[in-house]
């Protein structure tokens, strides 16, 4: 295989080293903005009727930064399969399976808010109360990112691609609430910070780890970006 091959590796340094800082920082901004409030979900309920604005920004960032986590755990899982192919391949897809379940709890906060807005505090509190132990699939895949956090922990220090300490931190991630309407605990703050020490030093070394793009490279690339925002916003205002 050719060094040309080789370095062109999905998802990309970019977008790679990107996710790397962006996602763990996103998440942590989500969970301070919202640890005034107490944590169970007819407290967020509360909070949103008295701070829509707030608890918006604050499930945004959360979910923004969650997604984002998926090409940053790709590109992870890349590094560590150098050396432990088989921990990137277990730690990521347990991993990766796991953001799934965040994103679809993420869907129901959304819809328990619009309740809040059109129908009120107390009856999105009932019907949220009356609801909330529902099964549905992705529920099963809750576990999943628990384990897949620890599993990547130990292959990202068994594949040297982070020390002891960083490997440590990554692996405290397995212990962030997850479920619908969680809001900020201790254990919430603790595992997004220590992501971050985990993982933005890494996405900076992924984003120096070869030659800077052209300026027409990053001209064309602003204009895609831009381009994609406006059409995700005039079909989303269309919806």
């Amino acid at each position: 295989m050719n060094e040309r091959v080789k370095d062109n590796w999905f998802p990309g340094r970019w977008l790679g080293g990107f996710s790397l800082i962006v996602g763990p920082i996103f998440m942590l901004i989500g969970v301070i903005l919202r640890s005034k409030f107490h944590f169970f979900f007819p407290d967020q309920l509360e909070a949103y009727k008295a701070h829509p604005t707030l608890l918006f920004f604050s499930y945004s960032f959360f979910i923004a930064g969650n997604v984002l986590l998926w090409p940053a755990v790709i590109s992870l899982c890349k590094l560590i399969s150098i050396k432990k192919p088989n921990w990137a391949l277990w730690g990521g897809s347990f991993a990766v399976f796991g953001l799934f379940a965040r994103t679809f709890h993420a869907g129901v906060d959304h819809l328990a808010f619009q309740m809040v807005r059109i129908l009120g505090v107390d009856t999105a509190t009932k019907v949220m109360a009356q609801t909330y132990g529902a099964f549905h699939i992705f529920h099963s895949f809750s576990p999943l990112i628990m384990f897949g956090w620890i599993i990547l922990a130990i292959g990202s220090y068994r594949a040297k691609v982070l020390g002891l300490i960083r490997s440590v931190m990554l692996g405290l991630m397995s212990s962030l609430p997850l479920g619908v309407l969680k809001g900020t605990t201790s254990f919430s703050i603790l595992a997004t910070l220590a992501l971050c020490i985990a993982l933005v030093p890494l996405g900076i070394r992924v984003l120096k780890d070869g030659p800077r793009p052209g300026f027409k490279k990053i001209i064309g690339s602003v204009i895609l970006i831009s381009i994609l925002l406006v059409g995700l916003f005039v079909i989303g205002e269309l919806g």
